[in-house]
């Protein structure tokens, strides 16, 4: 009984991507803000205590439900320029490349995007920031390894993948350009306080995305993407400083929302060496712990999506795990001293 619960589960999670011609849903990490670039395209160079960074992401779902988890991987990068060209502003630019692999039928996403966006500082305590993300995405998928209804044995209680189905696909791959705006705002009266908030669009071009021809009064285009957010930082003393936060997106009438919070913790008294840890809570979905460490402009951080919604039931609550590394630093690392912080440091 248990294991065709388990097909049956797997057979809607088939059937739910090949909807996602109509009403596909972005990928996404639960490490958010360790993701700055597919949040909001104005991210790009805003970077409150560095010049540049460097990171990765790496998310694995479904382990213990599908025979083929979904796995996603990303690769960003992006710096500050022009900062003595511009009276209190500068320019960011950045790049990021995600790729995706879902499933048994190998359904691979795979976005390369670059981003741009203006930073302009509003007196000595304000900064108001303005960007957008270009892109190609690729979507593919190979219908050989899927199983659909019709070829489901009633007798057996399994799937026939040598009976015929009637589902066909018009084409494997497919291919748009893509784009995102966005603005950021923050707001750090003393070196003590620290609040940004955030407001972007993704996909604001409708691209098409299918695998099908078509269809009078089915729109396969995908549906615009908003994504808000809102955190802080606040020093309490030289041992810690806690970062609270929330995060909203809401697709095609799918939503999500997450609220949570992470301290870092002085380790070394310079604030070179620092202990991360925190917890999440995705409404209706997960709860989801997070662990990390720094060490001279190293990050690495861990989260572990624990279920509470129905899905937990399969899963045995065993969600999805999420690794997160950066690199920040400077350009010139003799002068980072002297350049002014927009967000509290140790």
């Amino acid at each position: 009984m248990r294991s065709i619960k388990i097909v049956s589960f797997s057979l809607l999670i088939v059937i739910l991507m090949m909807a996602s011609a109509a009403r596909s849903q972005d990928l996404h990490f639960s490490q958010w803000f360790n993701s700055p670039l597919t949040t909001n395209p104005a991210n790009a160079g805003f970077i409150p205590d560095a010049d540049y960074r460097i990171g990765a992401n790496y998310r694995s779902q479904y382990v213990n439900v599908l025979s083929v988890p979904y796995r996603t991987i990303s690769i960003y990068g992006d710096a500050q320029l022009m900062r003595d060209r511009f009276e209190n502003g500068w320019l960011g630019v950045g790049g990021v490349m995600l790729r995706d692999v879902a499933g048994s039928g190998n359904l691979t996403s795979t976005k390369i995007y670059g981003s741009l966006a203006y930073h302009q500082m509003l007196g000595v305590s304000s900064l108001l920031s303005a960007g957008f993300n270009l892109g190609w995405a690729n979507k593919s998928i190979n219908p050989a390894n899927l199983k659909f209804p019709d070829q489901f044995n009633k007798t057996t209680g399994f799937f026939d993948a040598g009976v015929p189905t009637s589902v066909a696909f018009n084409n494997t791959s497919t291919s748009y350009f893509d784009m995102q705006v966005g603005v950021n705002y923050a707001y750090f009266p003393t070196d003590k306080i620290y609040v940004n908030g955030g407001f972007s669009v993704h996909h604001i071009n409708r691209p098409k995305e299918s695998f099908f021809l078509n269809t009078e009064g089915f729109d396969n285009r995908l549906a615009p993407r908003y994504i808000g957010f809102v955190n802080a930082s606040i020093k309490l003393n030289e041992k810690v400083i806690v970062n609270p936060m929330a995060y909203y997106s809401n697709q095609a009438r799918a939503s999500e929302f997450t609220l949570g919070g992470n301290l870092n913790y002085n380790l070394s008294g310079d604030g070179v060496t620092q202990l991360l840890g925190g917890v999440y809570y995705r409404s209706a979905d997960a709860v989801i712990p997070m662990l990390g460490f720094q060490w001279n402009g190293f990050r690495m951080t861990f989260t572990y999506d624990v279920t509470t919604s129905g899905l937990k039931n399969y899963n045995n609550s065993r969600g999805a795990t999420e690794f997160s590394l950066l690199r920040h630093g400077f350009y010139n690392e003799d002068n980072s001293a002297m350049r002014q912080s927009l967000c509290p440091q140790f």
